[in-house]
């Protein structure tokens, strides 16, 4: 009787690893955020973080009418009770969401890796734990498409490590980078204590050509291909929801991914699109 019992328990978990995800990229305050909750997705990123070189750390809105704002500086969070209560509503009440994550550039890592470092007594490492402690953040993305320095890259992600981050990438070329990066980051670690646990692949603009189980079995580690949502700034690169869950069965067909996930949630509301059909998507195939 015991393997009977132990069943659903392994099957269970095996359904809770799929990742379905979704990149914000309008301003929190302003985006759908119920729909957001209750359509399917269990990870949001908050894109357009950045790093200031003295150590701050920006939210940039990308969203017309909005204002960027300073959410951390001098150990402390700033950006207001109003926007922190926003972001930590996204995991709590009636939300399927039990991962929220920043994304940001690598602009002024490497300066600031150098000089004062990633000591726990430095504004950058203070400022990244009071924004966790402000947003709930469970991990920081790493959406570098440009500098690619990887000592400063390694050193960054163990600082986050150290305060309580996961920490992921979202790659669309230099496959060697991320592998090297990955390779530091999670030397010696047993698999449930990863510091780099997740890998978002662009399929899409830049990486369009990307083929996700080639991915894998590169970097070592299972990813989740991003897709375009319907879009009128590279509407070339826009899928369908139906179109979303052609290429996603295709490619978990061919090797099991770890989940799939769409750029961006500003695109469904500016094109009047529906997140449930997107989220009924990821939930279908990675459920």
């Amino acid at each position: 009787m015991r393997p009977l019992l132990l069943f659903p328990i392994i099957y269970h978990l095996a359904l809770a690893a799929n990742i379905r995800s979704i990149f914000l990229f309008k301003d929190v305050m302003k985006s759908n955020t119920t729909a957001l909750k209750t359509s399917g997705f269990n990870t949001l990123i908050m894109f357009g973080v950045g790093i200031l070189g003295n150590g701050d750390i920006m939210y940039y809105s990308n969203t017309p009418g909005s204002q960027d704002v300073r959410i951390a500086s001098g150990g402390a969070y700033v950006g207001g009770d109003a926007l922190a209560q926003k972001v930590r509503s996204l995991k709590t009440g009636d939300t399927g969401v039990t991962r929220l994550e920043i994304s940001m550039n690598a602009q002024n890592v490497k300066n600031l890796m150098t000089t004062p470092g990633p000591g726990s007594e430095t504004p950058l490492y203070r400022n990244f734990q009071a924004l966790k402690e402000a947003w709930a953040l469970d991990a920081v993305n790493n959406d570098d498409e440009s500098i690619y320095d990887l000592n400063s890259s390694v050193a960054f992600g163990r600082m986050l490590g150290r305060i309580g981050y996961k920490y992921t990438i979202a790659p669309y070329t230099n496959a060697q980078f991320w592998l090297n990066m990955k390779n530091q980051l999670n030397q010696g670690l047993r698999e449930q204590d990863l510091l780099l646990d997740r890998v978002y692949l662009q399929c899409y603009d830049g990486g369009a050509n990307n083929n996700p189980p080639g991915w894998q079995t590169f970097l070592g580690m299972k990813v989740v291909p991003l897709i375009w949502v319907i879009n009128d700034s590279k509407p070339v690169y826009g899928v369908t929801a139906a179109q979303a869950r052609t290429r996603f069965t295709q490619w978990h067909q061919q090797s099991a991914l770890a989940g799939g996930g769409y750029w961006n949630d500003y695109d469904i509301e500016k094109m009047g699109l529906s997140y449930r059909d997107y989220g009924n998507v990821l939930s279908s195939v990675f459920p």
